[in-house]
């Protein structure tokens, strides 16, 4: 992004949130502190985020009067934020809370943006949005419609019952979103995490492993939830998805790509130093054309976001907009983390750099918030839908 395109206060606030990773984040990133799978355990995210509050990098995202910055000057802090897979945990603009915060503080009445939004925006508690379902129930995934969880009105709660898969962080969260179908349609509810109704059944290993508390399968049995902790209105739950969905979107884009810039530097590095056959491996074409390469796809990437960020800075919903960064963003960011690892040889697939994770983190991308085939058949439905009207 040019900086001449960004405000004063995105540039610094970028600025001293790339400073905090590289100095502070990126040494954490061989603390053995970690789960099962290898994601940080929530003593290490706990201890990042009290030195990013102390840097006054803490949730940069969102400013001290509770207003956010445009996306345009998001997509930027975000990028420095993610020079590290530990970068968005630790100044707090991680999925799925980064999303959750922007979701509640648009449609929260002020009493849920009081309980839930406050410690999210604080950095004092992790999130888990409740709304994929197991495959193998033909629950709910990229359709949302296919969704079985139920929730039914009793006097002055909701009642809520189903099963939930791939539920991100809810291991360790303190604030849960949960989609589940009425009469009305969609409904979205705030609870208070942990709950008895609600039981973690499973925590997969991954192919990723950044997420503290991995990607869950939860029972939810006869949660009871009071009705002023429904967030909007009964039916409208697919609507308030929209609102965080493109943004979303955007923003793991934005966190990847810092990522992958990363990786790219580390690899540019081992280019230059590592020699074969008589000069450095840069000097060879194969070698220096993948790197070549990796700046094109990098450069074209932030032009997608810049572009679907400019969009949604406009008000729209910017949901085309965000299926087609989304594709392209994550296709041009694992290009670039394969050239990586490829560049580096064996030591592209050891651990003894992070280029191997950002790998494995990118290609798990390339399935969340929609995998590619999916946004392209809904931008092929749109094409249809262009050429219908067009006929008329």
């Amino acid at each position: 992004m040019a900086a001449n395109q960004l405000t004063q206060r995105a540039l610094e606030i970028g600025a001293n949130v790339e400073r905090f990773v590289r100095d502070v984040v990126i040494p954490y990133e061989k603390d053995p502190r970690r789960d099962h799978h290898g994601a940080p355990l929530d003593e290490l995210v706990y201890e990042m985020r009290d030195k990013a509050r102390a840097a006054g990098v803490l949730t940069p995202h969102i400013l001290a009067d509770g207003s956010h910055l445009t996306q345009l000057e998001t997509a930027y802090v975000l990028q420095k934020s993610g020079l590290s897979p530990l970068g968005p945990l630790a100044v707090n603009t991680m999925a799925p809370d980064e999303g959750n915060m922007y979701l509640i503080g648009h449609v929260g009445t002020p009493e849920i943006k009081e309980r839930f939004l406050k410690p999210l925006v604080e950095g004092r508690a992790r999130s888990a949005f409740f709304m994929t379902e197991p495959a193998a129930e033909n629950g709910a995934g990229s359709d949302p419609s296919m969704m079985k969880t139920t929730c039914k009105l009793d006097g002055n709660h909701w009642v809520i019952n189903g099963r939930k898969a791939f539920i991100t962080g809810a291991e360790g969260a303190s604030v849960g979103i949960v989609m589940a179908k009425a009469d009305e349609g969609a409904c979205m509810f705030l609870v208070d995490l942990p709950d008895p109704a609600i039981r973690i059944e499973h925590v997969p290993n991954t192919i990723d492993s950044s997420m503290p508390g991995g990607h869950a399968t939860v029972i939810i049995d006869n949660l009871r939830v009071p009705a002023d902790q429904m967030l909007g209105v009964a039916g409208e739950g697919f609507k308030y998805a929209q609102i965080r969905l493109s943004p979303a979107r955007l923003s793991h884009c934005m966190r990847w790509h810092g990522c992958c810039e990363r990786a790219h530097e580390i690899a540019s590095d081992y280019a230059n130093r590592r020699e074969a056959f008589g000069k450095p491996l840069i000097d060879h074409e194969g070698v220096g054309f993948m790197l070549a390469e990796n700046l094109i796809d990098l450069k074209q990437a932030q032009l997608m976001i810049d572009w679907c960020a400019s969009v949604l800075d406009t008000g729209s919903l910017g949901t085309v907009e965000s299926s087609m960064t989304k594709v392209a963003v994550s296709e041009a960011l694992m290009r670039i983390a394969d050239r990586c690892v490829q560049v580096m040889g064996g030591t592209g697939v050891t651990d003894a750099t992070i280029v191997e994770q950002i790998f494995r983190e990118v290609r798990a991308f390339r399935i969340y918030d929609g995998p590619t085939e999916v946004h392209k058949w809904s931008l092929a439905k749109k094409i249809r839908r262009d050429w219908k009207a067009a006929q008329a």
